[in-house]
């Protein structure tokens, strides 16, 4: 995507382990020749091995990453084409936070209710099974969902539950067609032993005495989501 940009390049040092990186897109503007997007690299600082071992020492608690933000400026992109970039990164410092949007999940949801324990069960299959079958006794009638086959935590735990309506955080499941919106955060632990905080948003729908997952959406926290829209849509 960048034939004609200049790119860092890294001195390779032996007697260091190169650490992990992440690029994370924080903010893009639109420029009169295309867009510059404003991306933080999360890294974590290479280690030393021992000079007794030759081994690479655990991390501490004195270990911390590094964030540092580029610009990065291209053309194209609309509508799923190419994308060129026009410029070499630029170091900037980091952009100003916004305001966020008030959120509809002010209702807090016991973990061991009616709704906590479908949506706990649920996400424990979706993100541990990676089988589209595990999912089936948790959703609608109708819905088919998909699991991130590449997912496959060892261990998933809810760390909070909350929702749009009051009947949400009942203990007695409504009425049927009752339906809620659900915001869980998730904490999972992959096969590495790293750990992943996700965020799910759910619309659930109340049948038979029990809630079901209705659709699963990963789009904003203020989008309603809708099943035709959603099905389908997975948090990796």
């Amino acid at each position: 995507m960048a034939p004609a940009v200049d790119l860092p390049r890294r001195v390779r040092a032996e007697s260091a382990v190169s650490g992990s990186a992440r690029v994370v897109p924080v903010r893009t503007t639109s420029t009169p020749s295309g867009w510059t997007v404003v991306v933080a690299v999360l890294t974590n600082p290479a280690r030393t091995p021992s000079p007794s071992t030759g081994q690479a020492p655990e991390r501490t608690s004195d270990t911390v990453a590094a964030v540092r933000y580029f610009a990065v400026s291209g053309t194209g992109g609309q509508n799923g084409g190419p994308v060129t970039i026009t410029g070499s990164p630029a170091e900037v410092a980091a952009p100003e936070t916004a305001p966020a949007p008030a959120s509809p999940y002010t209702r807090h949801v016991p973990a061991g209710d009616a709704m906590g324990t479908a949506v706990g069960e649920f996400l424990r299959a979706y993100l541990a099974s990676g089988e589209a079958a595990a999912l089936e006794r948790y959703l609608s009638p109708g819905l088919r969902l998909s699991a991130p086959a590449a997912a496959s935590y060892a261990r998933v735990d809810v760390e909070e539950i909350s929702a749009d309506t009051d009947q949400a955080a009942a203990k007695a499941v409504p009425g049927d067609g009752a339906r809620a919106r659900v915001r869980v955060r998730v904490s999972g632990e992959d096969r590495a032993g790293s750990r992943w905080p996700l965020v799910y948003r759910l619309e659930m729908t109340a049948r038979a005495g029990r809630w079901e997952v209705g659709a699963l959406d990963a789009g904003p926290a203020s989008s309603a989501p809708t099943p035709a829209a959603s099905a389908q849509v997975g948090v990796q």
